[in-house]
């Protein structure tokens, strides 16, 4: 997302200031901690989903607010309160408009913190679990050298700039792949376990390596660090079809001889159509018996059979409405990440009747 959009999203909980109500704001009735920063400043960005965070847990606190200050459109504010670099971030306690430095961290667990010691809060923070698996020299051969997974892992280490940049991207590629059990997204610190991270020759940060299910040794990955890229990268080496933000490709579950069927079923008389029903089954029987490189998604396969089965019996508007109601409970979140792929699938497989009818 554009750091623009990032701006619009933490509105509600971050408050954007500009001369026109900063004084309105900061005058002494509340606490208030002021970010002032660039669009274009690389640490204004990288600081960014922080001071969104921090804004969201502290936007009850009524005592306390958490705003910012574009400097680079207003640089009479940022001249007033002397700032010369971004991001600056100065605190104004209640009862007073006289700015106090804030040096101390920029992730949201320790503004929080810093905010309770200050304003006597105890706004709790809970961090959202982690799709990247962080393993240490206990875990690491159980769950990196398992010969059942293909896995990432990164090398990094906790005062790296550049790893902390890429970690936001790095867990949108883990969640990508939360369904998909034979594969892992992993990172391990490389400050707390030296020896292990010596054990791959690793001399930089982050570094990355792929592990696959039949080499071991760590291979180094030399591809882009865009969400993209990685998915791509895990997508060709592994057979997966998935999209950056976890969702099947269209390809995933179909197959030309079932989408064949498909067209044919939907096209022929409603007498017709029930003896399709058994051609589908022995199609997707056949491929699996094949050992077909698409088995990842064989549920798919099955699924054409039960499509037509459900138009014989409910008429042919079944593949749009179904495809509505599932497109809405997956929308919904309600979804268990055991039973999204399923899910996805089927949408797949609704789409190539869908399909056919249209064309």
């Amino acid at each position: 997302m554009a750091f623009a959009g990032l701006l619009a999203l933490a509105a509600a909980e971050v408050v954007v200031l500009t001369p026109s109500n900063f004084d309105s704001v900061v005058d002494g009735s509340k606490n208030v901690l002021v970010e002032f920063y660039a669009p274009w400043c690389g640490h204004c960005k990288q600081l960014e989903p922080e001071w969104t965070s921090a804004g969201q847990l502290y936007a009850k606190a009524s005592n306390t607010v958490i705003a910012k200050v574009d400097a680079d459109a207003h640089k009479e504010l940022g001249s007033r309160f002397g700032v010369t670099g971004f991001p600056t971030i100065k605190y104004f306690p209640k009862g007073s408009t006289t700015a106090e430095e804030y040096n101390g961290p920029r992730e949201a667990t320790g503004i929080v913190e810093y905010l309770n010691t200050k304003t006597g809060n105890s706004v709790r923070v809970v961090k959202p679990a982690e799709a990247v698996v962080s393993v240490d020299e206990g875990n690491f051969d159980s769950i990196v050298l398992d010969s059942s997974k293909d896995v990432l892992v990164e090398f990094y280490a906790p005062w790296c700039g550049h790893c902390k940049r890429l970690a936001p991207d790095y867990e949108k590629v883990a969640q990508a792949f939360t369904s998909e059990s034979g594969v892992a997204i992993v990172k391990i610190d490389c400050d707390a376990h030296k020896s292990k991270c010596s054990q791959f020759d690793v001399s930089g940060y982050p570094t990355l390596k792929w592990f696959p299910k039949d080499n071991k040794k760590g291979l180094p990955y030399e591809a882009g660090r865009s969400v993209k890229d990685f998915v791509e990268f895990v997508n060709k080496e592994t057979g997966t079809l998935r999209q950056h933000d976890g969702k099947l490709l269209a390809a995933a579950g179909r197959h030309a001889d079932l989408d064949s069927l498909a067209s044919k079923f939907m096209q022929a008389t409603a007498s017709d159509r029930e003896s399709l029903v058994p051609q589908a089954d022995a199609v997707a029987s056949g491929l699996s018996n094949a050992g077909a490189a698409s088995l990842r998604y064989s549920a798919g396969h099955s699924y054409y059979s039960k499509v037509m089965q459900n138009i014989v019996k409910k008429g042919s508007d079944f593949p749009k409405t179904e495809h509505a109601r599932l497109t809405k409970v997956i929308d919904s979140g309600s979804v268990a990440a055991s039973k999204m792929t399923d899910f996805l699938l089927r949408l797949n497989v609704l789409s190539a009747f869908i399909s056919t009818e249209s064309s």
